[in-house]
């Protein structure tokens, strides 16, 4: 399963990669939250890198192995593998920290392998995110929740008409600076 796919230069008028945010299961997730690469694999719609299984991205996989254990709906939601689909090649992480909640708040997350960043990923993961939350009925709000030291991603969605709302301390990320947008006007 997977969720929409950007075409080269979507909504910001930019060539860039086409990408497509590829659902994973909890099986995937429980390997990954291990760091069991080649179960991973095994289980994975699409093959995977060894910087999905490393120590780096294990909390978000023990995270959404855990919210998916709870809530097996939540999958086709929370985080899935950014897939270039000229290159064939999984290049990050991408999704939704869950379904929409009551008020129809939706909080993108997104991460670039570091050896495919600077090339459009992270835009081309956050334009699908956007059209998915657009799309979806019951989604008013994306939020994204970013540390300060990250200007990298504070300039990316400040772009799509994020504002600052206010900040939040994360258990996993720290001090965040949180930011919204109406899912309409993304």
């Amino acid at each position: 399963m997977s969720t929409g796919e950007s075409p080269p230069g979507a909504a910001s008028g930019r060539c860039g990669p086409r990408v497509r945010v590829v659902h994973l299961t909890g099986p995937v997730f429980d390997a990954l939250a291990a760091g069991d690469l080649a179960a991973a694999n095994a289980a994975s719609p699409v093959p995977l890198t060894s910087v999905f299984a490393g120590p780096e991205w294990r909390g978000v996989w023990r995270t959404r192995s855990e919210q998916v254990r709870r809530d097996p709906s939540s999958a086709a939601w929370v985080t899935g593998v950014v897939w270039d689909e000229d290159q064939q090649l999984a290049v990050g992480r991408a999704g939704f920290h869950g379904p929409p909640d009551a008020a129809g708040t939706v909080e993108v997350g997104y991460a670039v392998d570091p050896a495919h960043r600077r090339r459009g990923y992270a835009r081309a993961a956050l334009e699908v995110l956007l059209r998915r939350a657009r799309d979806e009925p019951a989604v008013r709000t994306v939020r994204a929740s970013i540390a300060p030291a990250n200007t990298a991603s504070r300039a990316l969605v400040l772009q799509y008409g994020f504002a600052p709302v206010g900040e939040q301390w994360d258990e996993e990320d720290g001090w965040e600076v949180v930011h919204e947008v109406d899912a309409g006007a993304a």
